[in-house]
């Protein structure tokens, strides 16, 4: 129970120094934040699909774009409200999640990884090709008028950090609570050794299957959000760089941890927007910082806590 304490107080008091933020931050990191904490949902949703699951996809931004896209196109096409605009963006990563995930999963590896990446590209070329409807490259902007969820105008600073702050703790504690039940514990045996699950009488494949269907949810609803909290859907989220970037995070921050999407996300975040105040080859250092990190942290920043001072971290 001891344990069980600490963990809730370790992530709940994270909730609340970010709830707290709010009216300390200055204009800057106040939004920055915000991005921060929609970014780390995104991350949160592949971290349980990658660090719990152990399958590496590398096409998840064809979820977050599916949630993007499937609010944005709502509420310029359909004239939905945010409410079930945001419904429906999460619903589209769901479904999208579940059809790929009933043809990815019957491979397993690099093949996955592969098959992954080309149904994601096939998902930007479909932005594309479809530019009449989605503004391809170019993307739109969703108004102002039309980022008003339940009379709270999404689009002031204040209640743009809060909804964002409420995606977060959703994403986390629902992770956080996840990862406790059986469902979650199954995960994290078949990423150890699924062929004794197996034997043991699990069905993987529908495991394997329901982790990647949350996973894309929890992905889509970070997309929606992105695209109703900060006016704009685009081709661009649809990308390679956005499937890279979860991975990146969740490697930092520690893959198979609950805090360690939020904390990769924060930490590279920020390593390239000080390092773009040096040099315009700022790449170049976050790039030395990051082999730094892989060769002394090699479980990224939470694994390596939980390695060396906390054996009991979720």
């Amino acid at each position: 129970m001891n344990g069980w304490v600490r963990v809730l107080a370790l992530h709940g008091g994270l909730l609340a120094v970010l709830f707290a933020a709010q009216f300390l931050l200055p204009a800057y990191h106040h939004g920055n934040l915000a991005r921060i904490m929609v970014l780390a949902s995104y991350a949160i949703g592949y971290n349980i699909l990658f660090g719990y699951t152990g399958l590496l996809s590398l096409g998840h931004a064809l979820f977050f774009a599916a949630g993007m896209y499937g609010m944005g196109l709502g509420v310029q096409h359909l004239g939905l409200t945010p409410a079930p605009a945001l419904l429906a963006g999460i619903a589209a990563g769901a479904v999208v999640a579940l059809a790929l995930g009933l043809l990815a999963l019957r491979t397993v590896g690099v093949a996955f990884m592969i098959v992954t990446l080309m149904f994601a590209q096939a998902g930007y070329f479909t932005i594309l090709y479809f530019s009449e409807i989605t503004r391809g490259d170019e993307g739109f902007v969703i108004a102002q008028a039309q980022r008003v969820l339940w009379g709270i105008d999404l689009s002031a600073s204040a209640n743009r950090y809060f909804a964002a702050w409420a995606l977060f703790s959703a994403c986390l504690l629902a992770c956080l609570w996840l990862v406790r039940m059986p469902f979650g514990k199954t995960l994290v045996a078949i990423r150890e050794n699924e062929e004794r699950v197996r034997m043991l009488g699990y069905d993987t494949f529908a495991h394997k299957l329901g982790a990647m269907v949350i996973s894309g949810a929890i992905s889509a609803a970070a997309g929606a959000s992105y695209g109703l909290l900060f006016g704009s859907a685009g081709a661009s989220f649809a990308g390679v760089q956005y499937s890279i970037l979860p991975l990146l995070w969740v490697l930092l921050g520690g893959a198979g941890t609950v805090l360690g999407p939020f904390v990769g996300t924060l930490f590279m975040f920020y390593l390239i927007d000080l390092s773009s105040g040096i040099t315009t080859a700022y790449m170049l250092i976050a790039g030395v910082v990051l082999v730094v990190l892989t060769l002394f942290a090699p479980q990224g920043l939470m694994g390596e806590l939980r390695r060396r001072f906390w054996r009991g971290l979720p």
